[in-house]
């Protein structure tokens, strides 16, 4: 699909990277690794067109669409949400104008028998089956399935997107190139701004995509389920494994150990020809053997040994002052924005040592929490924070706070103590700030730039409750395995807000999920909670009310007062309301069932006719294209059925939960 060869960028006078050649085909999905600066971002710029390289030619079909998500947009704010969306289908929109012209034109003529009515009755029953194919008619379905597949709600999707934080309209932006269906994904850090939910959601939607991929993510998890394929730019190199990424990881190790093998041998055997050519360099009877073994060693060509970036380094927390047995009690916590409860009845404790993390969609009030802990904001309810608690506490804005004209190895220097400052360049080289960049000053930083720089300044303060705030977000693989080995020996309590699976894996042995203002506590890892979260959604049932040990209803005894005889009767109604509710929600579920059994089988349908549509003596059976365009419409009136029906379960549900 589409083709690179002999590519070659420079920067000033080392090159990022030399002769670079591969192949990107479709259903390709490509994990782009490196450590930060390889080029990986600057390789996508060329393959979108956004950049020249220095030398070699990127060959792409003129048919072949290609949607880009840069980290960094132009965001517009004059829309809505799901106006911005539409845009996506700017092209379905011009090809419907085309139509209507074209039917009016018809309507409008009368030369019935003529060549050019004839031809242009033609034109538009092409262009027509054309508009069906691309998913004309299902569009508003598929926009609103996939902003909600992204975190947004329904009521989100007529609000203007000025009312949206920068990371919200990135989702936006995203929306927009999933819709679009390119040819060609090349996607920059996509889940920088995404919660778990939200990058299962975008796992799976690439995953059943038949667009290819080039993808950027220092989500580990996020790019082994995505990938099957990793191209490396390492030591101005692009090496191609035809692999996901758990296995790259293994083969490059491989690799590397063959080439020091290699090595060590081609050292060996240098060795030994100099050694024979010096011994018998000055013998007449060895001569010609001299001689061969000189020419011999001309034309060895030294096996080069792959670098590995040994920047990252092991980083302890200074030695904290003993906390409390509990460093955060909450009872009965509720917080409120006006008329808006952002969560009610939070019942938690948090004992000394712990390593915790807070989980669930964006804006369910995770930061809120934290600001609560901080007591940065009002609440109602109790909230103790322990003795002796020091807090560190990190946050997005906690970048903001850095003083502009102190240099980056100025600002650590402040705040290290001991034999750490020793250690200071090494610390920055960890985190992306090794040579000339710790001369820089903090005021020509960029915000992911002084994010980094920030958490180095928090690892190095003594604190013994540490709260971290999305942490990972601007720190490549290697940096973020440096903070997860500090937090996993910090002796102190750590609170973890983060959407990275990878990164909790192993870190917490808590997890608190947050969603429809409530806090719920879960013990173990962060994979036990997502298994167990996929269980309860699947068993979760109602419980019935009280029972005689019959079975019966339990009927009220007439020995009771009028007013407890009232009582009763009125706990039976319930009980018989609240038994119609469970009758309604099981009907409810065995319709959104029946309705997913018709959807798959028309999805599994339609498969087969996409495939014998693509054979060349198919192509014009209009027989296959009118099951197909029938079976399509027929698809998207289901699937808004589906959408309806499930409303109406979600409805029932949380009726019954609020009794």
């Amino acid at each position: 699909m589409i083709s690179v060869e002999g590519l070659k960028v420079e920067f000033g006078v080392k090159p990022l990277f030399v002769d670079a050649s591969f192949v990107i085909n479709d259903r390709d999905r490509i994990a782009l690794v490196g450590k930060n600066g390889a080029g990986k971002s600057t390789l996508l710029k060329i393959l979108c067109g956004q950049q020249k390289a220095t030398e070699g030619t990127v060959s792409i079909p003129n048919d072949c669409r290609i949607g880009y998500l840069p980290q960094v947009m132009i965001l517009q704010d004059d829309t809505t949400v799901r106006e911005e969306a539409q845009k996506a289908f700017a092209d379905i929109t011009k090809m419907k104008e085309r139509l209507d012209k074209m039917n009016r034109e018809l309507a409008e003529r009368t030369d019935y028998e003529s060549a050019g009515y004839l031809a242009l009755i033609e034109k538009y029953t092409t262009e027509h089956e054309r508009y069906l194919m691309m998913g004309a008619e299902s569009r508003e379905a598929e926009l609103e399935r996939t902003l909600m597949g992204l975190g947004f709600l329904r009521t989100d999707f007529e609000r203007p997107t000025s009312e949206f934080s920068g990371g919200w309209r990135m989702r936006i932006e995203l929306a927009k190139i999933l819709l679009q269906k390119p040819d060609v994904l090349l996607l920059d850090e996509p889940t920088n701004h995404l919660d778990i939910e939200s990058i299962q959601w975008l796992e799976q939607f690439l995953a059943q995509s038949s667009s290819a991929v080039v993808l950027v993510s220092h989500d580990r998890a996020f790019i082994n389920h995505v990938s099957n394929r990793t191209l490396e730019i390492s030591c101005g190199k692009v090496i191609d494994y035809k692999v996901k990424y758990n296995e790259y990881v293994v083969l490059r190790k491989e690799r590397r150990e063959q080439q020091i093998r290699a090595y060590e041998n081609q050292q060996k055997e240098v060795a030994d020809m100099k050694a024979f050519i010096e011994r018998f360099r000055y013998q007449a009877t060895k001569a010609v053997q001299v001689q061969q073994k000189i020419k011999q060693l001309e034309k060895i060509v030294p096996i080069e040994i792959d670098e590995v970036d040994n920047s990252a380094m092991h980083l302890k927390f200074p030695p904290c002052l003993r906390s409390g047995d509990y460093p955060v009690i909450c009872d009965e916590v509720r917080k409120d924005y006006g008329a808006h409860t952002v969560f009610d009845h939070v019942s938690l404790t948090i004992k000394r040592g712990e390593k915790v993390a807070f989980v669930g969609k964006n804006g369910e009030g995770k930061s809120t929490l934290v600001k609560c802990i901080m007591g940065e904001i009002p609440f109602t309810g109790e909230l103790k924070v322990g003795h002796n608690i020091q807090i560190g506490y990190f946050a997005q804005n906690q970048a903001q706070l850095l003083d502009e004209n102190l240099t980056v190895f100025q600002t650590i220097d402040y705040v290290a103590k001991g034999e750490i400052r020793l250690k200071i360049n090494d610390i920055l080289g960890a985190f992306m700030f090794g040579g000339e960049e710790s001369d820089k000053k903090v005021k020509v930083l960029s915000g992911g730039e002084r994010s980094r720089l920030a958490m180095i300044r928090l690892l190095l303060e003594p604190v013994n409750l540490l709260i971290l705030d999305e942490p990972t977000n601007h720190l490549d693989m290697p940096s973020k395995d440096v903070l997860k080995e500090a937090i996993k020996a910090f002796d102190g309590t750590a609170i973890i807000v983060s959407h990275d699976r990878e990164f909790l894996d192993g870190l917490v042995t808590k997890v608190y999920e947050f969603g429809g203002g409530k806090v719920k506590e879960h013990l173990g890892g962060i994979y036990d909670f997502l298994r167990e979260k996929k269980i309860s959604e699947l068993n979760e049932l109602g419980q019935i009310g009280p029972t005689s040990p019959a079975g019966n209803k339990t009927v009220p005894s007439t020995s009771e007062s009028p007013a407890d005889q009232s009582a009763t009767i009125s706990k039976a109604l319930s009980y018989a309301e609240r038994k119609e509710q469970l009758k309604q929600k099981n009907r409810a579920e065995k319709a959104v069932k029946a309705s997913e059994a018709k959807i798959e089988k028309m999805e599994v349908r339609l498969k087969e006719l996409d495939e014998l549509l693509m054979i060349p003596e198919n192509a014009s059976d209009m027989t296959l294209v009118t099951e197909y365009t029938s079976t399509k419409k027929c698809l998207d009136e289901e699937v808004e059925k589906w959408e309806q029906l499930s409303e109406e379960l979600e409805t029932i549900t949380q009726n019954i939960e609020s009794r």
